[in-house]
């Protein structure tokens, strides 16, 4: 068995023909950008697209395994060359259950089950081309298709104050909404770490994943997991999951939680962090509406301060265009250098970094990579940012 690097929320922006598939996405990220950046640029070594039931891009991908661009591996997965491409639909639920919308991740181990989903999401959604459509049906018959599929249920980003199964409603259970048997793994979201979501008991039994949710091609990959595994395919990720057989996560690569930008509490207008005991308005412009932030959520809803669970390591990674004086020309250098940002940011040993970009920005990254960085906190929709020294 060997590790490798894995990012399982990859979304599209525009099909093979232009047609937009997630709205917010750009409009660069096609598939075939998906895979050049992930797997020349990144270094990662599965990823999941999340979009793969729309049917222009099932058509995409069925032409590439007729002309042998792409192989279907027999334990699941499509292969382009090094690189497995997990078949994922992000789905939006909001049944008589829930408190608040829910945003899930579906996958599947074949084209043939993935069309079948697509089936199934065509007479439950308004628009099938487009990405996170509500899904009109009861959450738990959702878990069962995919179940009957063989495939995988994550709920998405659990934390995050929209569109998510904690989010800022009363939900305070996933028994409010699923069934837990049939739930394969939790996505913690970019403002969470393990040590956060460890504060919640019902989550023990779960393997926690973290995930980009990639909007565009430069995001792919700041958060991700070492995944220990035989190969890269549908069926060891699956184990892994379940921590089966000795494949499992070995270690979350993530932002530091105050890089989030749904961290702390914070004034959806300016994003002033509103203090815990502070009453009314935003103190720096008036305004009186806050986006309740993740920390203060899960202080909220917490039953445990640790888990017994022995969990791998979540490693604060910060993404190199977080870092300070790494704009575009600084990271193309290093991508020269080091190939990939995996070898960046894992690899590079402080004397090759030094060469190339110097020594302030090497020491940046050596101490990104060891945790010594202090931040200034997120909030209200703004992500945080490295604190001067």
């Amino acid at each position: 068995m060997q590790d490798y690097f894995v990012d399982l929320h990859i979304h599209l922006g525009r099909t093979e023909q232009g047609k937009p598939v997630k709205i917010t996405a750009s409009n660069l990220l096609t598939m075939e950008a998906v895979l050049e950046e992930s797997k020349f640029r990144k270094g990662l070594d599965m990823i999941g697209v999340i979009d793969c039931h729309v049917p222009e891009v099932l058509l995409q991908l069925q032409r590439w395994v007729k002309e042998g661009t792409v192989v279907e591996h027999e334990e699941g997965g499509l292969l382009f060359g090094d690189l497995t491409l997990i078949l994922g639909s992000e789905i939006e639920i909001l049944d008589e259950n829930c408190h608040g919308v829910i945003h899930a991740l579906c996958y599947f181990p074949t084209m043939e089950y993935m069309m079948e989903f697509t089936r199934f999401l065509s007479s439950r959604q308004k628009n099938i081309t487009l990405s996170t459509q509500r899904v009109y049906e009861n959450a738990v018959v959702i878990q069962e298709k995919v179940r009957e599929l063989n495939g995988l249920f994550i709920p998405a980003h659990v934390f995050t104050p929209f569109k998510s199964l904690y989010g800022r409603g009363v939900q305070k259970s996933l028994r409010e909404v699923f069934n837990p048997e049939l739930i394969d793994g939790i996505e913690l979201g970019l403002s969470a770490d393990t040590a956060m979501a460890s504060r919640l008991s019902e989550l023990d039994c779960y393997t926690f994943v973290s995930n980009s949710d990639a909007h565009s091609t430069a995001k792919i990959a700041r958060e991700y997991q070492r995944i220990k595994m035989i190969a890269p395919t549908f069926t060891e990720l699956k184990l892994a999951l379940h921590e089966r057989t000795g494949r499992a996560v070995t270690a979350n690569y993530g932002l530091a939680p105050h890089l989030g930008k749904y961290h702390l509490t914070a004034c959806e207008k300016c994003f002033h962090v509103k203090e815990a005991s502070a009453q009314g308005s935003c103190v720096k412009c008036g305004h009186h509406r806050f986006t309740k932030g993740v920390s203060s959520r899960i202080k909220e809803i917490q039953d445990q301060q640790s888990t017994t669970r022995k969990r791998p390591p979540y490693i604060h990674q910060v993404p190199l265009d977080f870092i300070p004086g790494v704009g575009p020309k600084t990271l193309l250098k290093l991508r020269e250098a080091f190939q990939t940002e995996m070898n960046i940011l894992h690899e590079a040993t402080f004397e090759q970094l030094q060469r190339v970009v110097g020594s302030k920005v090497a020491d940046l990254i050596l101490k990104a990579r060891s945790g010594k960085l202090s931040f200034h906190a997120g909030g209200g929709g703004k992500f945080g940012r490295i604190a001067p020294d």
